[in-house]
């Protein structure tokens, strides 16, 4: 890294031109380009950096150099830095724009990269991380600027999610596109979008938000909505039919959705956009096709087979695995029942005055709480209780085991069954964002947000935090680090701020990672500067630690 000065003479004016560059080797050729223009500092700052850079190998020896020379600790830089290349890489920075409120909803979604947490957990992380010299933020912000930039995040949503659709996928549109939705329940009860509905968290009496995601044909979220926790997942169907025909302008489309999600009101939907399906039949429905002769049992096989009937494609196969885990769930429950069975017998041999019919009435109220009841039930014989098991009705309950039934309008020369088959499984995609973005590293709870504006804008950051996720995710595969443990890594990796006291000036170098931060940042494809401007913002929050905590 070296400096390069030029000067032009135009008329009676000389205009001074000076390139922090780097030197670096692209296969047999060496090649120069320009880090930063440095045109704008003043003589004793470029004279600072001068100095830096001669005696870039070893800073130390600066204080020999001059008294007056002092190396103080910067700020962290490698895990936002990496972070930040990987957001420009995917296009983000782009899409969410270069003007101080994207700039401000680049570093929430960093932050949610980095550390989850509130808006004010963002403001404190700024104050350790170099995210104004990174992201070139010129005037600081605290907590109330970044609540105030979720709604602005949700006002602009539709444009921002159209432009990143834009800058991954430039003309080659999906033909496919992977739909989902879940809920995650709220701590408090004071959101706007907050209702009670279907929990997939179990988390009884705690109110909820639900959360639609679409993903393109490699499960990579394209657009995410928020619903009041009340909403049916057939209701939030039909917005995302209109939102790929007419915010991503795509044609001739197959939805993929799994058997709650896609039925026959959201099939006329589909059908009136000229899209097509691929979805799941419930068990009724299956049972349905067989009494009608539609379907045969011999067809479930692990051998994918293909049934048609009135236009509509039918994919069937047997999961021997699901088939056998099904089995043994009957056999843990069936055990259950018979360990309280023989637990109420002791009971009742050591009790004379105990009463035989409430015994039973446990053993029914377990077997039902089981939902094993249409084939074991309970009997007494005096005052002995045992289990008896209708060997007809279990083999009934269990004809299905391990079956499924694909259904899809999609013709034949198109996509065969096996490709009809795979895209369908391609739905644990989604469940796996959900998973990540929910309970693993990325955390939608606890929504420190009231609003529904506020709400949308975090449900948001939360999804473009996922792609970056993603990414270093496959990046770090080889290494086996965690993208936790990775950015962990990597936010030891500081600046070393030279001052300069007789001229107040202060540069942030970057020294040169260490073997294990040198391998996460190669195998993520990010190249470190030779140093950040020192913009000198100041990042400040409006709110002190509780009392309780400041004693601690």
């Amino acid at each position: 890294m070296y400096l390069t000065e030029t000067r032009s003479r135009t008329g009676q004016k000389t205009y001074r031109c000076v390139l922090l560059r780097e030197s670096y080797r692209e296969g047999d050729k060496v090649k120069n380009r320009t880090i930063a223009n440095l045109s704008h500092c003043k003589a004793n700052e470029i004279a600072a950096i001068r100095l830096a850079l001669k005696h870039k190998e070893d800073l130390s020896v600066l204080g020999s150099v001059s008294e007056e020379v002092q190396l103080c600790e910067g700020a962290s830089v490698g895990a936002v830095w990496t972070a930040y290349a990987v957001a420009r890489r995917l296009g983000m920075e782009k899409a969410l724009g270069t003007d101080r409120a994207g700039r401000l909803a680049l570093w929430q979604v960093l932050a949610r990269v980095i550390d989850q947490g509130s808006r004010l957990s963002a403001v404190r992380l700024a104050q350790t991380h170099a995210a104004c010299d990174v992201l070139g933020l010129e005037r600081g912000f605290d907590e109330n600027d970044l609540y105030a930039n979720l709604h602005w995040l949700a006002a602009h949503q539709e444009a921002i999610e159209r432009r990143l659709f834009r800058a991954r996928r430039g003309r080659h549109k999906p033909q496919l596109f992977l739909y989902d939705v879940t809920s995650s329940y709220l701590e408090g009860t004071e959101n706007e979008l907050a209702a009670f509905g279907y929990n997939r968290d179990g988390k009884r009496g705690k109110k909820q938000i639900v959360i639609g995601l679409l993903c393109d044909e490699a499960g990579e979220p394209v657009s995410v909505e928020v619903f009041r926790g009340n909403t049916q997942d057939l209701e939030t169907f039909g917005a995302q039919v209109r939102k790929v025909a007419e915010r991503f302008g795509c044609e001739r489309v197959t939805f993929v959705g799994d058997r709650g999600m896609i039925k026959s009101g959201q099939i006329e939907d589909l059908s009136r956009a000229g899209f097509h399906y691929i979805t799941a039949i419930t068990k009724p429905q299956i049972e349905a096709l067989l009494r009608a002769g539609v379907l045969q049992m011999e067809l479930f096989d692990e051998t994918i087979c293909e049934v048609q009937s009135e236009g509509v494609r039918y994919v069937v196969r047997r999961n021997a695995q699901r088939a056998a885990d099904l089995a043994a769930t009957r056999r843990d429950k069936h055990a259950a029942a018979e360990r309280l069975v023989k637990k109420q017998n002791v009971y009742l041999a050591a009790h004379a005055r105990a009463r035989v019919a409430t015994a039973c009435k446990a053993v029914r109220a377990k077997i039902e709480r089981l939902r094993i009841e249409p084939w074991l039930r309970v009997q007494a014989e005096g005052r002995h209780l045992h289990l008896h098991v209708d060997e007809g009705a279990l083999a009934e309950s269990s004809r299905l085991d391990g079956c499924y039934v694909i259904k899809t309008d999609l013709p034949a020369e198109v996509a065969d069954k096996q490709i009809v088959h795979d895209r369908y499984k391609d739905l644990a995609e989604v469940e796996r964002v959900f998973r990540t973005c929910k309970t693993v590293h990325l955390e939608v709870r606890p929504v420190y947000v009231r609003t529904e504006q506020s709400t949308r804008g975090h449900v948001l950051v939360v999804m473009l935090a996922y792609l970056i996720v993603r990414e270093l995710r496959r990046a770090w595969a080889h290494l086996d680090v965690t993208v936790e443990e990775g950015l962990g890594q990597l936010a030891t990796l500081s600046t070393m701020e030279v001052v300069v006291a007789r001229y107040k000036t202060r540069v942030h170098k970057i020294p040169r990672p260490r073997p294990s931060s040198a391998r996460l940042l190669r195998a993520a494809g990010v190249r470190l500067p030779g140093a950040l401007p020192n913009r000198g913002t100041r990042v400040v929050t409006r709110r002190t630690l509780p009392s309780r905590r400041s004693k601690l």
